[in-house]
Protein backbone atom coordinates (compact mmCIF):
# COMPACT_ATOMS: atom_id res chain seq x y z
CA UNK A 1 0.00 0.00 0.00
CA UNK A 2 1.61 3.64 -0.26
CA UNK A 3 1.95 5.83 2.80
CA UNK A 4 -0.62 6.12 5.81
CA UNK A 5 -0.37 10.09 4.74
CA UNK A 6 -1.63 9.16 0.93
CA UNK A 7 -5.18 7.34 2.28
CA UNK A 8 -5.46 10.28 4.80
CA UNK A 9 -5.36 13.29 2.91
CA UNK A 10 -7.84 10.75 0.65
CA UNK A 11 -10.32 10.56 2.80
CA UNK A 12 -9.80 14.11 3.72
CA UNK A 13 -10.35 15.55 0.54
CA UNK A 14 -13.52 13.62 0.35
CA UNK A 15 -14.96 14.88 3.38
CA UNK A 16 -14.37 18.55 2.42
CA UNK A 17 -16.15 17.25 -1.28
CA UNK A 18 -19.36 15.42 0.46
CA UNK A 19 -20.42 18.03 3.27
CA UNK A 20 -22.57 15.89 5.59
CA UNK A 21 -23.92 12.52 6.25
CA UNK A 22 -22.18 8.74 6.27
CA UNK A 23 -19.87 7.96 3.56
CA UNK A 24 -20.37 3.90 3.29
CA UNK A 25 -17.88 1.75 1.21
CA UNK A 26 -18.15 -1.76 1.02
CA UNK A 27 -15.11 -3.91 0.15
CA UNK A 28 -15.48 -6.99 -2.04
CA UNK A 29 -15.67 -10.83 -0.76
CA UNK A 30 -14.77 -14.15 -2.22
CA UNK A 31 -16.26 -15.21 -5.42
CA UNK A 32 -17.16 -18.91 -5.44
CA UNK A 33 -15.99 -20.66 -8.59
CA UNK A 34 -17.91 -23.68 -8.25
CA UNK A 35 -18.30 -24.27 -4.41
CA UNK A 36 -17.36 -21.68 -1.27
CA UNK A 37 -13.93 -22.88 -0.35
CA UNK A 38 -12.86 -22.68 -4.37
CA UNK A 39 -12.91 -18.86 -4.97
CA UNK A 40 -11.51 -16.64 -7.74
CA UNK A 41 -8.53 -15.16 -7.62
CA UNK A 42 -9.57 -12.04 -4.98
CA UNK A 43 -9.39 -8.64 -6.32
CA UNK A 44 -10.63 -5.76 -3.66
CA UNK A 45 -13.00 -2.28 -4.60
CA UNK A 46 -11.30 0.44 -6.06
CA UNK A 47 -13.00 2.58 -4.42
CA UNK A 48 -12.19 0.94 -1.19
CA UNK A 49 -8.60 0.55 -2.24
CA UNK A 50 -8.23 4.57 -2.96
CA UNK A 51 -9.81 5.26 0.58
CA UNK A 52 -8.43 3.13 2.72
CA UNK A 53 -6.03 1.01 0.63
CA UNK A 54 -6.73 -2.62 2.47
CA UNK A 55 -6.50 -5.83 0.26
CA UNK A 56 -8.65 -8.15 1.98
CA UNK A 57 -11.98 -9.39 1.84
CA UNK A 58 -14.52 -9.28 4.60
CA UNK A 59 -14.60 -5.50 5.19
CA UNK A 60 -15.74 -2.13 5.19
CA UNK A 61 -15.34 1.49 5.83
CA UNK A 62 -17.06 4.03 6.94
CA UNK A 63 -16.65 7.99 7.04
CA UNK A 64 -19.01 10.16 9.00
CA UNK A 65 -18.53 13.24 7.80
CA UNK A 66 -20.49 15.25 10.89
CA UNK A 67 -18.73 14.18 13.68
CA UNK A 68 -15.18 13.63 12.05
CA UNK A 69 -14.98 9.53 12.13
CA UNK A 70 -13.35 6.84 10.16
CA UNK A 71 -14.23 3.00 11.03
CA UNK A 72 -12.93 0.03 9.54
CA UNK A 73 -15.56 -2.99 9.93
CA UNK A 74 -14.38 -6.26 9.75
CA UNK A 75 -13.25 -9.21 11.85
CA UNK A 76 -9.94 -11.00 13.01
CA UNK A 77 -8.94 -14.15 11.78
CA UNK A 78 -9.78 -17.27 13.81
CA UNK A 79 -7.18 -19.96 14.30
CA UNK A 80 -8.86 -22.28 12.62
CA UNK A 81 -8.60 -19.53 9.59
CA UNK A 82 -4.43 -19.36 10.30
CA UNK A 83 -4.12 -23.25 10.05
CA UNK A 84 -5.14 -22.85 6.59
CA UNK A 85 -3.72 -19.36 5.98
CA UNK A 86 -0.69 -18.94 8.21
CA UNK A 87 -0.20 -15.90 10.92
CA UNK A 88 -2.30 -12.69 9.82
CA UNK A 89 -2.12 -9.50 10.68
CA UNK A 90 -4.67 -7.89 12.79
CA UNK A 91 -7.39 -5.59 11.63
CA UNK A 92 -6.23 -2.73 14.23
CA UNK A 93 -2.91 -3.09 12.94
CA UNK A 94 -3.79 -3.27 9.00
CA UNK A 95 -6.12 -0.23 9.68
CA UNK A 96 -3.34 2.23 11.53
CA UNK A 97 -1.30 1.71 8.27
CA UNK A 98 -3.59 3.98 6.60
CA UNK A 99 -4.11 6.57 9.21
CA UNK A 100 -7.57 4.89 10.85
CA UNK A 101 -7.62 4.44 15.09
CA UNK A 102 -10.84 2.61 14.79
CA UNK A 103 -12.07 -0.62 13.93
CA UNK A 104 -15.30 -2.69 15.21
CA UNK A 105 -16.22 -6.43 14.18
CA UNK A 106 -17.93 -6.41 10.65
CA UNK A 107 -21.70 -6.77 12.94
CA UNK A 108 -21.46 -3.88 14.48
CA UNK A 109 -21.90 -2.24 10.63
CA UNK A 110 -25.60 -3.09 10.74
CA UNK A 111 -26.03 -1.28 14.24
CA UNK A 112 -23.63 1.93 12.72
CA UNK A 113 -25.91 2.43 9.42
CA UNK A 114 -29.32 1.78 11.25
CA UNK A 115 -28.54 4.43 13.58
CA UNK A 116 -27.57 7.01 11.15
CA UNK A 117 -31.15 5.90 9.27
CA UNK A 118 -32.72 6.87 12.30
CA UNK A 119 -31.22 10.20 12.80
CA UNK A 120 -32.22 10.42 9.03
CA UNK A 121 -28.85 11.58 8.17
CA UNK A 122 -27.42 11.06 4.28
CA UNK A 123 -25.92 7.86 3.42
CA UNK A 124 -23.82 7.84 0.50
CA UNK A 125 -22.16 5.03 -1.64
CA UNK A 126 -21.21 4.68 -5.12
CA UNK A 127 -23.40 2.24 -7.50
CA UNK A 128 -22.39 -1.38 -7.27
CA UNK A 129 -21.29 -3.79 -9.33
CA UNK A 130 -21.43 -7.62 -7.38
CA UNK A 131 -24.38 -9.37 -6.46
CA UNK A 132 -23.05 -9.66 -3.12
CA UNK A 133 -22.79 -6.07 -2.44
CA UNK A 134 -25.89 -5.38 -3.94
CA UNK A 135 -27.52 -7.59 -1.65
CA UNK A 136 -25.56 -6.09 1.39
CA UNK A 137 -26.89 -2.77 0.88
CA UNK A 138 -30.22 -3.72 0.60
CA UNK A 139 -30.28 -5.10 3.21
CA UNK A 140 -28.38 -2.81 5.71
CA UNK A 141 -30.67 -0.11 3.57
CA UNK A 142 -33.92 -2.27 3.91
CA UNK A 143 -35.12 -1.33 0.49
CA UNK A 144 -35.37 -3.66 -2.39
CA UNK A 145 -32.13 -4.66 -3.78
CA UNK A 146 -33.92 -3.83 -7.50
CA UNK A 147 -33.79 -0.49 -5.94
CA UNK A 148 -30.63 -0.27 -4.51
CA UNK A 149 -28.64 1.42 -7.47
CA UNK A 150 -31.06 4.11 -7.37
CA UNK A 151 -30.39 5.17 -3.90
CA UNK A 152 -25.96 5.74 -5.26
CA UNK A 153 -24.94 9.05 -4.44
CA UNK A 154 -24.76 11.08 -6.69
CA UNK A 155 -22.48 13.26 -4.36
CA UNK A 156 -20.16 10.75 -3.80
CA UNK A 157 -19.97 9.87 -7.01
CA UNK A 158 -18.91 13.00 -8.69
CA UNK A 159 -16.61 13.27 -6.28
CA UNK A 160 -14.87 10.39 -6.00
CA UNK A 161 -14.41 10.93 -10.17
CA UNK A 162 -12.94 14.42 -9.60
CA UNK A 163 -10.40 13.01 -7.16
CA UNK A 164 -9.45 10.00 -8.78
CA UNK A 165 -9.31 11.28 -12.12
CA UNK A 166 -5.70 12.77 -11.05
CA UNK A 167 -3.07 10.21 -10.55
CA UNK A 168 -0.71 11.49 -7.51
CA UNK A 169 2.91 10.96 -8.23
CA UNK A 170 2.96 7.27 -6.37
CA UNK A 171 0.28 6.64 -8.69
CA UNK A 172 1.82 7.32 -11.54
CA UNK A 173 4.98 5.95 -10.25
CA UNK A 174 2.93 2.45 -9.26
CA UNK A 175 1.52 2.41 -13.12
CA UNK A 176 5.46 3.22 -14.74
CA UNK A 177 7.25 0.47 -12.46
CA UNK A 178 4.64 -1.85 -13.61
CA UNK A 179 5.17 -0.98 -17.67
CA UNK A 180 8.09 -3.53 -18.03
CA UNK A 181 5.81 -6.17 -17.25
CA UNK A 182 3.22 -4.89 -19.79
CA UNK A 183 6.45 -4.59 -22.30
CA UNK A 184 7.38 -8.11 -21.88
CA UNK A 185 3.34 -9.33 -22.18
CA UNK A 186 3.71 -7.61 -26.08
CA UNK A 187 7.10 -8.35 -27.04
CA UNK A 188 6.49 -12.07 -25.70
CA UNK A 189 3.41 -12.25 -28.18
CA UNK A 190 5.44 -11.09 -31.00
CA UNK A 191 8.71 -13.06 -30.73
CA UNK A 192 5.73 -16.61 -30.67
CA UNK A 193 3.78 -14.56 -33.56
CA UNK A 194 4.22 -17.72 -36.00
CA UNK A 195 2.70 -20.26 -38.32
CA UNK A 196 1.54 -23.11 -36.57
CA UNK A 197 1.03 -21.75 -33.03
CA UNK A 198 -2.11 -21.57 -31.48
CA UNK A 199 -3.65 -18.03 -29.56
CA UNK A 200 -4.34 -20.30 -26.52
CA UNK A 201 -0.90 -20.73 -26.09
CA UNK A 202 0.11 -17.18 -26.86
CA UNK A 203 -3.07 -16.10 -24.43
CA UNK A 204 -1.70 -18.41 -21.97
CA UNK A 205 2.06 -16.93 -21.82
CA UNK A 206 1.08 -13.66 -22.10
CA UNK A 207 -1.31 -14.61 -18.18
CA UNK A 208 2.19 -16.34 -16.69
CA UNK A 209 4.01 -13.33 -17.42
CA UNK A 210 1.47 -10.73 -15.80
CA UNK A 211 1.14 -13.34 -12.69
CA UNK A 212 5.07 -14.06 -12.54
CA UNK A 213 5.18 -9.78 -12.70
CA UNK A 214 2.82 -9.77 -9.13
CA UNK A 215 -0.24 -8.84 -10.46
CA UNK A 216 -3.29 -10.78 -12.01
CA UNK A 217 -4.18 -9.59 -15.66
CA UNK A 218 -6.42 -6.45 -16.03
CA UNK A 219 -8.98 -7.56 -18.37
CA UNK A 220 -9.61 -11.31 -20.12
CA UNK A 221 -7.03 -11.16 -23.20
CA UNK A 222 -7.78 -10.06 -26.50
CA UNK A 223 -5.36 -12.34 -28.94
CA UNK A 224 -7.03 -13.05 -32.22
CA UNK A 225 -6.03 -13.19 -35.93
CA UNK A 226 -9.75 -11.99 -36.28
CA UNK A 227 -9.02 -8.82 -34.94
CA UNK A 228 -11.88 -7.39 -36.95
CA UNK A 229 -14.02 -8.58 -33.74
CA UNK A 230 -13.37 -5.57 -31.42
CA UNK A 231 -13.27 -7.59 -28.07
CA UNK A 232 -12.63 -11.18 -28.87
CA UNK A 233 -11.71 -13.45 -26.38
CA UNK A 234 -12.21 -16.71 -28.57
CA UNK A 235 -8.65 -18.08 -28.52
CA UNK A 236 -9.15 -21.27 -30.87
CA UNK A 237 -7.32 -20.66 -33.83
CA UNK A 238 -3.56 -21.42 -35.31
CA UNK A 239 -2.02 -18.75 -36.76
CA UNK A 240 -1.01 -19.22 -40.33
CA UNK A 241 0.94 -17.24 -43.06
CA UNK A 242 -0.79 -13.55 -44.36
CA UNK A 243 -2.32 -13.08 -41.16
CA UNK A 244 -2.44 -10.30 -38.53
CA UNK A 245 -2.39 -11.11 -35.02
CA UNK A 246 -3.84 -8.73 -32.54
CA UNK A 247 -2.75 -8.43 -29.12
CA UNK A 248 -4.77 -6.12 -26.85
CA UNK A 249 -3.61 -7.53 -23.15
CA UNK A 250 -2.79 -5.53 -19.61
CA UNK A 251 -1.42 -6.76 -16.08
CA UNK A 252 -2.30 -5.33 -13.24
CA UNK A 253 0.56 -4.17 -10.92
CA UNK A 254 1.06 -5.22 -7.13
CA UNK A 255 -1.20 -2.53 -6.02
CA UNK A 256 -3.91 -2.87 -8.78
CA UNK A 257 -2.92 -0.44 -11.07
CA UNK A 258 -3.36 -0.78 -14.72
CA UNK A 259 -1.67 -1.63 -17.99
CA UNK A 260 -3.37 -1.84 -21.23
CA UNK A 261 -1.81 -1.89 -24.31
CA UNK A 262 -2.36 -3.15 -27.94
CA UNK A 263 -0.05 -4.33 -30.74
CA UNK A 264 -0.58 -6.26 -33.87
CA UNK A 265 2.12 -8.09 -35.47
CA UNK A 266 2.05 -9.86 -39.18
CA UNK A 267 2.34 -13.87 -38.70
CA UNK A 268 4.47 -13.98 -41.90
CA UNK A 269 7.19 -11.58 -39.99
CA UNK A 270 6.29 -9.10 -42.99
CA UNK A 271 3.79 -6.63 -43.28
CA UNK A 272 2.54 -6.78 -46.95
CA UNK A 273 2.27 -3.97 -48.75
CA UNK A 274 -1.60 -3.12 -48.12
CA UNK A 275 -1.20 -4.30 -44.94
CA UNK A 276 1.60 -2.20 -44.00
CA UNK A 277 -0.36 0.61 -45.61
CA UNK A 278 -3.06 0.10 -43.43
CA UNK A 279 -0.52 -0.28 -40.26
CA UNK A 280 1.43 3.33 -41.44
CA UNK A 281 -2.07 4.43 -41.22
CA UNK A 282 -3.02 3.51 -37.86
CA UNK A 283 0.61 4.42 -36.46
CA UNK A 284 0.04 7.88 -37.68
CA UNK A 285 -3.82 8.64 -36.16
CA UNK A 286 -1.85 7.44 -32.96
CA UNK A 287 1.57 9.19 -33.26
CA UNK A 288 -0.71 12.75 -34.36
CA UNK A 289 -3.55 11.87 -31.26
CA UNK A 290 -0.56 11.44 -28.73
CA UNK A 291 0.68 15.12 -29.83
CA UNK A 292 -2.88 16.34 -29.75
CA UNK A 293 -3.36 15.21 -26.64
CA UNK A 294 -2.87 18.53 -24.06
CA UNK A 295 -4.77 20.11 -21.19
CA UNK A 296 -7.42 21.86 -21.83
CA UNK A 297 -8.15 20.19 -25.07
CA UNK A 298 -11.13 18.10 -25.92
CA UNK A 299 -10.39 14.44 -26.14
CA UNK A 300 -13.54 14.36 -28.49
CA UNK A 301 -11.79 16.61 -30.39
CA UNK A 302 -8.42 14.49 -30.59
CA UNK A 303 -10.64 11.51 -31.11
CA UNK A 304 -12.15 13.35 -34.22
CA UNK A 305 -8.41 14.14 -35.25
CA UNK A 306 -7.23 10.71 -35.13
CA UNK A 307 -10.55 10.04 -37.20
CA UNK A 308 -9.52 11.93 -39.95
CA UNK A 309 -6.05 10.98 -39.78
CA UNK A 310 -7.64 7.34 -40.57
CA UNK A 311 -10.11 8.78 -43.11
CA UNK A 312 -7.62 10.43 -45.24
CA UNK A 313 -5.13 7.22 -45.46
CA UNK A 314 -8.50 5.11 -46.52
CA UNK A 315 -9.20 7.65 -48.88
CA UNK A 316 -5.51 7.63 -50.35
CA UNK A 317 -5.92 4.00 -50.42
CA UNK A 318 -9.38 4.16 -52.86
CA UNK A 319 -11.54 2.82 -49.69
CA UNK A 320 -12.45 6.44 -48.97
CA UNK A 321 -13.37 9.32 -50.97
CA UNK A 322 -15.17 12.78 -50.82
CA UNK A 323 -14.35 15.49 -48.67
CA UNK A 324 -12.54 14.20 -45.31
CA UNK A 325 -14.07 16.74 -43.09
CA UNK A 326 -17.69 16.08 -44.02
CA UNK A 327 -17.31 12.21 -43.59
CA UNK A 328 -15.95 12.16 -40.35
CA UNK A 329 -18.43 14.93 -39.12
CA UNK A 330 -21.21 12.52 -41.03
CA UNK A 331 -19.87 8.88 -39.06
CA UNK A 332 -18.96 7.62 -42.11
CA UNK A 333 -15.39 6.65 -41.05
CA UNK A 334 -17.25 4.38 -38.26
CA UNK A 335 -17.77 1.90 -40.89
CA UNK A 336 -13.67 1.37 -40.36
CA UNK A 337 -13.36 2.74 -36.80
CA UNK A 338 -16.49 2.06 -34.39
CA UNK A 339 -14.86 2.73 -31.61
CA UNK A 340 -13.70 5.68 -29.27
CA UNK A 341 -9.51 6.32 -29.17
CA UNK A 342 -9.56 6.05 -25.59
CA UNK A 343 -10.61 6.08 -22.09
CA UNK A 344 -9.22 6.37 -18.15
CA UNK A 345 -6.83 4.09 -16.94
CA UNK A 346 -6.02 3.69 -13.27
CA UNK A 347 -7.12 1.73 -10.62
CA UNK A 348 -9.61 -0.20 -13.00
CA UNK A 349 -8.40 -0.26 -17.12
CA UNK A 350 -11.42 1.32 -17.53
CA UNK A 351 -10.85 3.96 -14.63
CA UNK A 352 -14.16 4.36 -12.53
CA UNK A 353 -16.29 3.04 -15.58
CA UNK A 354 -17.99 0.73 -12.52
CA UNK A 355 -19.32 4.19 -11.36
CA UNK A 356 -20.73 5.41 -15.01
CA UNK A 357 -18.46 6.09 -18.10
CA UNK A 358 -20.47 8.98 -19.15
CA UNK A 359 -19.92 10.50 -15.64
CA UNK A 360 -16.38 9.87 -15.88
CA UNK A 361 -15.59 10.85 -19.68
CA UNK A 362 -18.41 13.75 -19.85
CA UNK A 363 -19.67 17.01 -18.06
CA UNK A 364 -21.95 19.44 -18.71
CA UNK A 365 -19.41 21.28 -20.96
CA UNK A 366 -19.29 18.11 -23.72
CA UNK A 367 -22.09 15.78 -23.50
CA UNK A 368 -21.71 12.52 -25.00
CA UNK A 369 -23.06 12.02 -28.52
CA UNK A 370 -25.26 9.47 -29.90
CA UNK A 371 -23.78 8.88 -33.46
CA UNK A 372 -22.73 5.31 -33.88
CA UNK A 373 -18.83 5.40 -33.53
CA UNK A 374 -18.60 8.65 -31.85
CA UNK A 375 -21.16 7.53 -29.05
CA UNK A 376 -18.56 4.93 -27.94
CA UNK A 377 -15.93 7.83 -26.95
CA UNK A 378 -15.67 6.96 -23.25
CA UNK A 379 -13.19 10.04 -22.79
CA UNK A 380 -14.68 13.26 -24.37
CA UNK A 381 -13.98 15.93 -22.03
CA UNK A 382 -11.48 18.56 -21.57
CA UNK A 383 -8.32 16.70 -20.22
CA UNK A 384 -6.46 18.13 -16.85
CA UNK A 385 -2.32 17.34 -15.73
CA UNK A 386 -2.52 14.13 -14.30
CA UNK A 387 -5.01 12.24 -16.48
CA UNK A 388 -3.93 8.96 -16.60
CA UNK A 389 -5.21 7.55 -20.20
CA UNK A 390 -5.41 5.30 -23.31
CA UNK A 391 -4.70 5.83 -27.02
CA UNK A 392 -5.94 3.26 -29.20
CA UNK A 393 -6.69 3.92 -32.76
CA UNK A 394 -7.62 1.20 -35.31
CA UNK A 395 -8.90 0.25 -38.63
CA UNK A 396 -11.10 -2.75 -39.13
CA UNK A 397 -12.81 -4.61 -41.51
CA UNK A 398 -16.10 -6.39 -40.08
CA UNK A 399 -18.19 -8.05 -42.45
CA UNK A 400 -21.45 -7.97 -41.04
CA UNK A 401 -21.08 -4.04 -40.71
CA UNK A 402 -20.06 -3.68 -44.30
CA UNK A 403 -22.75 -6.20 -45.93
CA UNK A 404 -25.51 -3.83 -43.55
CA UNK A 405 -24.43 -0.31 -44.45
CA UNK A 406 -23.69 -1.58 -48.09
CA UNK A 407 -27.24 -2.71 -48.09
CA UNK A 408 -28.99 0.13 -46.43
CA UNK A 409 -26.60 2.10 -49.35
CA UNK A 410 -24.93 4.32 -46.50
CA UNK A 411 -22.53 6.95 -47.11
CA UNK A 412 -22.04 6.08 -50.43
CA UNK A 413 -20.64 9.56 -51.50
CA UNK A 414 -17.99 8.44 -48.60
CA UNK A 415 -17.47 4.70 -49.12
CA UNK A 416 -15.86 2.76 -52.01
CA UNK A 417 -18.08 -0.46 -51.41
CA UNK A 418 -16.40 -2.23 -54.29
CA UNK A 419 -13.54 -1.66 -53.18
CA UNK A 420 -14.05 -2.15 -49.37
CA UNK A 421 -15.45 -5.56 -50.44
CA UNK A 422 -12.18 -6.88 -51.23
CA UNK A 423 -10.83 -5.91 -47.75
CA UNK A 424 -13.01 -8.45 -46.15
CA UNK A 425 -10.96 -11.27 -44.53
CA UNK A 426 -8.11 -8.57 -43.98
CA UNK A 427 -9.30 -8.54 -39.91
CA UNK A 428 -8.19 -5.24 -37.97
CA UNK A 429 -5.02 -3.16 -36.75
CA UNK A 430 -5.18 -1.65 -33.65
CA UNK A 431 -2.43 0.22 -31.69
CA UNK A 432 -3.09 1.43 -28.04
CA UNK A 433 -0.52 3.29 -25.69
CA UNK A 434 -0.86 4.17 -21.80
CA UNK A 435 -0.47 8.42 -21.74
CA UNK A 436 -0.22 10.64 -19.24
CA UNK A 437 -1.25 14.22 -19.05
CA UNK A 438 1.35 16.54 -18.32
CA UNK A 439 1.30 20.31 -17.26
CA UNK A 440 2.20 21.37 -20.92
CA UNK A 441 1.88 17.86 -23.28
CA UNK A 442 1.46 14.41 -22.87
CA UNK A 443 3.79 11.39 -22.89
CA UNK A 444 3.61 7.53 -22.95
CA UNK A 445 4.06 5.47 -19.56
CA UNK A 446 7.30 3.84 -19.03
CA UNK A 447 9.37 2.90 -22.28
CA UNK A 448 7.24 2.80 -25.74
CA UNK A 449 6.38 -0.78 -26.52
CA UNK A 450 8.37 -1.37 -30.06
CA UNK A 451 5.77 -0.38 -32.39
CA UNK A 452 7.29 0.83 -36.25
CA UNK A 453 7.29 -1.68 -38.71
CA UNK A 454 10.95 -1.87 -38.50
CA UNK A 455 10.57 -2.61 -35.04
CA UNK A 456 8.11 -5.34 -34.94
CA UNK A 457 9.19 -7.23 -38.11
CA UNK A 458 12.47 -7.10 -36.50
CA UNK A 459 10.99 -8.74 -33.17
CA UNK A 460 7.74 -10.89 -35.42
CA UNK A 461 8.19 -14.59 -34.93
CA UNK A 462 11.70 -14.91 -33.58
CA UNK A 463 10.87 -17.17 -30.90
CA UNK A 464 11.00 -16.31 -26.82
Amino acid sequence: MFSKNTYTNRRNQLKKMVKTGVVLIPGNEDAPMNYADNTYHFRQDSTFLYFFGIDLQGLAGIIDIDNDREVIFGDDYTLDDIVWMGPQPSLKDQAARVGISETKPYRELAKEIDAAIKQRRNIHFTPPYRGENIMKLADLLNIHHREVKNHASLELTKACIELRSIKEPCEIEEMERHMTVASKMHTTAMKMARPGISEQEITGTLEGISMSGGGIIAFPVICSVRGETLHNHYHGNILKEGDLLLVDAGSESPLHYATDHTRTTPVSGKLSDIQKQIYQTVLSANDQAREATKPGVSYRDVHLLACRVIASGLKDMGLMKGDIDEAVAAGAHALFMPHGLGHMIGLDVHDMENYDDTLVGYDEEIERSSQFGLAALRLGRRLKPGFTITNEPGIYFIPALIDNWKAEKKFTQFINYHKVESMKGFGGIRLEDDILVTETSARILGERIPVTVEEIEQIAGKGV
